[in-house]
């Protein structure tokens, strides 16, 4: 099935970066409580994952 809490953040994730620039703050920040949530419930490949998506939400800051 695959892990929810990963799936949850790869979708905050993907809405943060098409957000409208006027919600963007709001969608980044669900999107880092996701991403935080997921961290601590991932494997190790997941966790890089999660890394790389951290770093996409960094640069559309």
């Amino acid at each position: 099935m695959g892990n929810q809490l990963f799936q949850e953040a790869r979708r905050f994730v993907e809405m943060a970066k098409s957000a409208d620039p006027a919600d963007r703050d709001s969608v980044v920040s669900k999107a880092k409580n996701a991403l935080s949530s997921a961290f601590a419930n991932s494997t190790v490949a997941e966790q890089r994952q999660l890394q790389e998506m951290q770093n996409e939400l960094e640069q559309i800051q």
